[in-house]
């Protein structure tokens, strides 16, 4: 029951957030502000009972399945029902937390927009779909809410869609994610009719054959690679930035990236050693290829994304080296620092006007609680201690270490290097938001949503206390796992971490002005463009498909509608022969007539 409710009542402020906080077309700006304010209560209020609940769920620490109905299919029946476990309370409360923080920083970031109802009730639906994803029992429960969470992301990275770039990058966070999610679907109809039913226990219990297994979780993987932003279906979660950056939070740390790792941690028993190694490549390849993307990226939105491709790679690269723990240990600490990240972003741009590193600098000054507090998140980024990533990341250093693997080497190997990869960009970043001299004075126009801010203030209290929460698990969540931390691999990560970091200030110290991402060389050209993916994508799938749709169209035009304008015209030809027959002049009909008889009768006599 309290599961249900966990599960409803954000789904309850969207509804009544969409119903009730809109006013007709040509309203007044009292309205908008009477609606904003109904709406903020619609997002917050709801979303706060139900991280109330899932704290409940955790302090009862009690598994349980509920079955709401059945419903029958005439073949295998449909499960309606929620899970209560460990895993599942863990993920809802970083969910719960995340969301709760964003609607709340939402009502100072948003201010005075006249779609803020929409949003916060899309942020809502968002949420309740991640948390029916997390609590479902049955496969295809857990389907509707990974499908809805694609259509929030569509219509909340699309929120200023009045600027094309936006609406280019929902669409396309859409299509992406769904050619992966067309795998997913196939992947639970092979696993439920291997194991006669869709519910999730009765699937891990069942006898299946390894073949089968293998053909099934590799069809999971294409779903989880779209959500998970993994190698080769990630190109979309940069462009994702487009949205606003409460919704690049939320996405990046609580719910779409996070839904994929959390599904194969849950039905990691089911997942055989084939398709683990296929992922474990892709993650080697992904956590390293996206820090040296993050390195070389001027936009600070788009540093922190390809960090998070990088560190969901990290993730993936635990769960295929067999340390399972360790990667839900790592997600949910990359859940807490990723959005504190965010949300620090969010409020430097608020203050500054614009998204590039480039326009930034000296704002440790004017903006100390969004210095201090980002500095913390980075900190976790980087993996150092006490921050809780210096802990998730010395678990998995330490899982891939002794893993099993064929590929271990690879995936300890490829995570080392990132290590070192991560502590140089964050650092880069950090030292051009903050320090060096400002170059406030060169922006251009604000990007949207945004406003500039020259008096040294801060961002409003509504988006600094949630950065304020967030950075205390941020710093202190790994020591909820302290006693299994594990000395050699913690000190190795902290020397590589640190000589990535230390790389980038003496280069930047060097020449504060100047960008350390220059240290690249030749090679910083391919990162910037993250080694042309996008590009060939252009080239092997959206120019053929381009072009095969024009010779549709020229098909379409030049033979189908071809014949029937053809078609057309001849008959107006025939017709304008059929006049002449019927023109009116008598004397023509009497001697057609005598005519005809005529030839009767000549034929008469012939024939006769």
């Amino acid at each position: 029951m309290i599961a249900s409710l966990v599960v409803v009542l954000p789904f309850a402020g969207a509804v009544l957030g969409l119903l009730l906080s809109r006013y007709p077309h040509g309203r007044s700006p009292a309205e908008d502000l009477v609606a904003n304010k109904r709406a903020a209560w619609f997002g917050v209020v709801p979303t706060a009972l139900s991280t109330a609940l899932i704290g409940w769920l955790a302090w009862e620490d009690t598994p349980s399945t509920s079955v709401l109905t059945k419903i029958d299919t005439g073949g295998i029946a449909i499960t309606v029902g929620l899970e209560v476990a460990e895993l599942s309370v863990l993920t809802a409360m970083l969910v719960g937390v995340v969301a709760l923080a964003v609607q709340v920083y939402s009502v100072g970031y948003m201010r005075g927009e006249s779609r803020y109802p929409s949003f916060s009730a899309f942020i809502s639906l968002f949420t309740s779909a991640m948390l029916l994803v997390v609590f479902a029992a049955d496969l295809l429960v857990l389907y509707v809410g990974w499908e809805i969470m694609g259509l929030c992301s569509y219509l909340l990275v699309g929120h200023w869609w009045e600027e094309r770039a936006n609406s280019r990058a929902a669409i396309k966070a859409f299509l992406v994610t769904r050619l992966g999610d067309v795998g997913f679907l196939f992947g639970i109809f092979v696993l439920g009719f291997a194991a006669g039913s869709f519910r999730i226990a009765d699937i891990m219990a069942a006898d299946i054959p390894d073949s089968t297994l293998v053909l099934a979780t590799l069809l999971l993987l294409a779903g989880v690679a779209g959500k998970s932003a993994q190698v080769p279906l990630h190109t979309w979660l940069p462009d994702a930035m487009a949205g606003p950056t409460p919704i690049s939070a939320l996405i990046h740390a609580a719910t779409m990236v996070a839904a994929g790792i959390f599904v194969v941690a849950r039905l990691y028993v089911l997942f055989p050693q084939p398709t683990l190694d296929v992922l474990g490549v892709a993650a080697a390849i992904g956590m390293l290829g996206a820090a040296l993307a993050a390195f070389a990226q001027n936009d600070l939105k788009r540093v922190l994304a390809y960090s998070t491709i990088s560190q969901l790679a990290y993730m993936a690269a635990a769960l295929a080296g067999g340390a399972r723990d360790a990667a839900v240990f790592h997600l949910v600490t990359h859940g807490a620092f990723k959005a504190l990240l965010f949300l620090c972003a969010g409020a430097v741009i608020h203050h500054v006007g614009s998204n590039l590193l480039g326009h930034m600098g000296g704002l440790r000054r004017s903006t100390p609680v969004t210095f201090w507090t980002m500095t913390i998140g980075y900190a976790a980024l980087i993996g150092l201690p006490p921050a809780s990533g210096f802990f998730s990341k010395d678990a998995i250093l330490y899982g891939l270490e002794r893993s099993s693997s064929p590929i271990q080497l690879l995936l300890y190997g490829s995570a080392l290097l990132t290590v070192g990869v991560t502590g140089a960009y964050a650092t880069r970043a950090w030292l051009m938001t903050f320090f060096g001299t400002g170059k406030i004075q060169a922006l251009p126009e604000p990007a949207p949503g945004t406003a500039h801010v020259f008096d040294g203030r801060e961002a409003p209290l509504s988006m600094l206390w949630p950065m304020g929460v967030l950075a205390v698990p941020a710093l202190l969540l790994g020591f909820t796992d302290a006693g299994e931390f594990h000395l050699a691999p913690a000190v190795t990560a902290l020397v590589v971490a640190l000589l990535g970091a230390a790389f980038v200030y003496v280069i930047w110290r060097g020449a504060p002005e100047r960008d350390p991402a220059r240290l690249l060389g030749a090679f910083r050209d391919p990162c910037e463009q993250v080694f042309y993916v996008d590009r060939l994508y252009a080239a092997v799938f959206v120019r053929p498909v381009l072009a095969l749709a024009r010779g549709v169209v020229r098909a379409d035009d030049h033979v189908v509608d071809g014949a029937v304008r053809s078609t057309g015209r001849a008959t107006v030809g025939l017709s304008g022969l059929v006049r002449h027959l019927q023109n009116g002049n008598a004397q023509l009909y009497v001697t057609g007539v005598l005519a005809g008889v005529l030839l009767i009768a000549v034929g008469a006599v012939v024939l006769g």
